[in-house]
């Protein structure tokens, strides 16, 4: 039997919203129990708070309970497994860190590929690094301390928080980029690390900024640039590492991954949650206070921005020979 042209367009449109709908439902129920979001640093710590602020915003806005759980060790890999591992279900979620792109050279046998394995969700914030040296040290910019570094080859000593840490490789790609010899000076966190760095027993460290400001402000550190392509808010004052060495540039890149082969609806609906929270101004305003500038990405474009990252990352690695603590 022959169906009139109307009646059997009707039927096919009818048909192709049929599988569809099983997918807009799931995504209108989620979530429908806590969400754990794990982190794979302690309590306390910047990566920690920020996730508490993600955990936060997230419940308020979906109206379920988004829970923090630190699995801290082996440099945050114990973390990121434990999402790899998780049922693709939305309801474990893992806070992306600079160690995430860094970790997929540094390590020889990891039992997960990070770019093949964590679904990016959305990009939350990026922040500097901040080169800072002792005062002792005679160099007021990049390009005198690049020249004093020269010439006094392998007698500057380089602090870092640990080897493969953000810091450790933002100045490992300085040396690079540079062609400068610095001594790395790896220290069990970035506190004892600032320690030495105030009493002049080493001379240069490349750290995060919210735990470096105060200092900056108080005079015990002396900053010389802020390693992002564009000036930070809270050194308006600082130039870029970029201006006085091409194309250096080093963010601090926080985001929100989940498990391969998670519903893409469910991963549309906290990208949306995420970018609405964004737009905030008190969110905005909280985010500024911690050094953390707002990063709006499609799910698409951060983890275009994470191969990129951890392509940079293993030419850095490779050129410093730096192993794992």
């Amino acid at each position: 039997m022959k169906l009139p042209r109307r009646k059997f367009l009707h039927l096919a449109a009818s048909a192709a919203v049929l599988p569809v709908l099983p997918r807009v439902a799931r995504a209108q129920a989620y979530p429908t129990r806590p969400v754990r979001i794990i982190v794979g640093y302690a309590a306390g710590g910047g990566a920690d708070i920020l996730a508490r602020l993600i955990a936060q915003w997230l419940s308020e806005r979906l109206g379920q309970q988004f829970v923090i759980e630190n699995r801290p060790g082996a440099g945050s890999n114990i973390a990121t497994e434990a999402v790899v591992r998780a049922p693709a279900d939305g309801y474990t979620l893992l806070l992306v860190a600079p160690a995430n792109t860094i970790n997929a050279t540094l390590f020889d046998n990891l039992n997960f590929n990070f770019i093949r394995d964590i679904a990016p969700v959305a990009g939350i914030s990026r922040s500097p690094n901040v080169m800072v040296v002792n005062p002792s040290v005679p160099a007021k910019t990049v390009r005198e301390f690049i020249a004093y570094a020269k010439a006094n080859p392998g007698k500057l000593n380089m602090a870092s928080g640990g080897n493969g840490s953000s810091p450790h490789l933002s100045g490992e790609l300085f040396k690079m980029m540079a062609g400068v010899d610095m001594l790395h000076v790896p220290y069990r966190g970035g506190a004892p690390a600032l320690a030495d760095l105030f009493s002049g027993q080493v001379q240069v460290m490349f750290d995060n900024l919210n735990s470096s400001i105060e200092h900056i402000r108080t005079g015990r550190l002396r900053a010389l640039a802020v390693t992002t392509a564009i000036r930070a808010e809270t050194l308006p004052d600082t130039p870029t590492v970029g201006d006085s060495l091409p194309g250096y540039e080093v963010s601090v890149v926080n985001g929100l991954g989940a498990p391969k082969n998670t519903p893409p609806e469910i991963i549309d609906l906290l990208h949306k949650a995420i970018n609405a929270s964004l737009t905030d101004p008190k969110n905005r305003e909280r985010l500024a206070q911690l050094g953390l500038a707002p990063m709006s990405m499609l799910p698409t474009e951060f983890g275009k921005l994470i191969a990129d990252e951890t392509e940079k990352w293993a030419k850095v690695v490779k050129f410093s020979g730096a192993k794992p603590d």
